[in-house]
């Protein structure tokens, strides 16, 4: 099931939200979302709920024996031992065909027998609540919370439908008082309700116009693609993701604040950085704080340091260990978006220009223009949004070649992709990533309030019409056409 299918919109959520503000006690409404949780994920992933199950028995059961193990010798390689329980089901179902595809590659240049490869599709959202869980394990071997005596409020931490298949990751320490104590706030339930709509008109308006040039040009053959429409393609491709999965974010934080949750933020205008290590400070948010508290910091930067250590003259710069640190862990981070050598290439060039940017280049950009600056990021971020995309490591070094000018067909101009509706779908999508749209809105808010004695119940209503024009054209949209899932739901 969907966020934006009319199942969800229309059935799933509002019975949902009305039996939950109807329930008395935070313990009756802590049932109502385990069994709509559980209900929302066997709804889209059917027989898939058993590795959402067994995520949830193996995190309780192994968080108890990690608890009576705190202080003893030898932790942490009990620690080692319950994570590697814990990912052997993503392992299993996400990365098994890529190994052993990898392996046939290998074996068919010494002439050897090729393995079956397993077909099955992951199912959506592993990635993310396998994450969660960990993040409770973590938290209990480092004595920051104490472990469950009981399995559902694990159940209910792992399952919740509103960030169950996307994200944002919420790490245990901060969910845990909220499952035990919340309050819900008409503020708050209101807030909530405009950044759902929000987020459904920014994936339905503006995410879902962008996804069909940028399908249609990424799809093209190679004589049929020209340096402009490969350039217009790729362009629409970086705000339509940048869109979609700010727009899952929104609707999330957005549910809930209706449910009486804090879900944490997972975008900052990542286009508006100056350098790719801004970038990722600024997009999914929630992701890459994981990978850099729990890999970077805690495993490979302290393991680079003390292999430094080790040599014959003590190290008087960390350069070494935070490049061998960056790599590794930005490789981690394009094998959690999939199974493929171009995920692998995606993360391995976004390590490289995070080393790069620690190095004299680094200090060259931060002395340029501050308008160089954000065109070095944009063109570096788009330059791997072409690995990300395509499927194949060959298609995307042909891509990058018509990009250049290198190669490349003399096909339909770029005007049949950019119709009136793609353009403002674009310059929209300019606006929301790079900052401007908070900005003018403020703008405008603070010049009414000095005109108008009026401005406050001015800006209330023309809040409440917006947010339902909003709703009113989403709804109207889903309705006329097809939708597009959203990217992330792939991971």
């Amino acid at each position: 099931m969907l966020s934006t299918s009319p199942s969800f919109l229309f059935v799933f959520l509002p019975a949902v939200l009305t039996l939950y503000w109807l329930l008395p006690t935070v313990g009756s409404r802590n049932a109502l979302l385990l069994i709509s949780g559980l209900a929302f994920y066997a709804w889209g992933q059917g027989a898939w709920i058993a590795l959402l199950v067994l995520c949830v028995i193996s995190s309780y059961a192994l968080g108890l024996w990690l608890e009576r193990g705190r202080g003893r010798p030898h932790r942490g390689w009990a620690l080692a031992l319950a994570v590697a329980v814990v990912l052997a089901p993503l392992a299993l179902v996400k990365y098994a065909a890529f190994v052993v595809q990898t392996v046939n590659d290998i074996a068919g240049w010494s002439g050897r027998a090729a393995l079956n490869v397993p077909s099955w599709p992951a199912p959506a959202g592993i990635s993310f609540f396998t994450f969660m869980a960990l993040t409770y394990l973590f938290s209990v071997t480092r004595g920051e919370t104490g472990a469950q005596r009981r399995i559902l409020p694990i159940a209910l931490y792992t399952s919740l439908f509103p960030v169950v298949l996307a994200g944002p990751i919420i790490r245990y320490g901060a969910a845990l008082p909220q499952l035990l104590l919340r309050r819900l706030e008409l503020a708050a339930v209101a807030q909530g309700a405009r950044r759902f709509v929000r987020g459904l008109a920014k994936k339905v308006l503006i995410a879902d116009t962008l996804a069909t040039p940028s399908a249609l040009i990424f799809g093209l053959p190679h004589y049929d693609l020209s340096q402009g429409v490969a350039w217009f393609g790729l362009a629409c491709y970086t705000l339509q993701i940048f869109v979609d999965f700010s727009a899952y974010s929104d609707m999330a934080i957005g549910i809930g604040g209706m449910l009486g949750f804090r879900v944490p933020e997972n975008f900052d205008h990542p286009y508006a950085a100056r350098s790719v290590r801004a970038f990722w400070a600024r997009w999914h948010i929630t992701l890459s704080t994981w990978f850099r508290d729990y890999v970077f910091i805690r495993i490979l930067y302290p393991a680079g340091r003390a292999f430094e250590r080790m040599g014959a003259r003590p190290a008087r710069s960390d350069f070494w260990a935070y490049a061998a640190a960056s790599l590794v862990t930005m490789l981690l981070i394009g094998l959690w978006h999939g199974a493929a050598w171009t995920f692998v290439a995606w993360g391995a060039y976004h390590g490289a220009l995070l080393v790069l940017e620690r190095t004299r280049v680094g200090k060259w950009i931060a002395r340029m223009p501050v308008p160089v600056q954000h065109a070095y990021l944009v063109l570096a971020v788009m330059g791997g949004w072409v690995l990300f995309r395509l499927d194949t490591l060959s298609r995307a070094a042909w891509f990058v070649a018509v990009l250049a000018g290198l190669t490349g067909g003399s096909g339909a101009p770029v005007g049949r992709y950019a119709g009136g509706d793609v353009l403002l779908a674009a310059a929209i999508g300019i606006l929301l990533s790079s900052g401007l749209a908070p900005a003018l809105g403020a703008r405008a808010q603070a010049r009414l309030r000095r005109s108008a004695a009026a401005a406050p119940m001015i800006l209330v209503v023309g809040d409440a019409a917006t947010q339902a024009a909003l709703l009113v054209l989403s709804l109207a949209w889903l309705s006329a056409g097809t939708f597009t899932p959203f990217i992330y739901f792939r991971f």
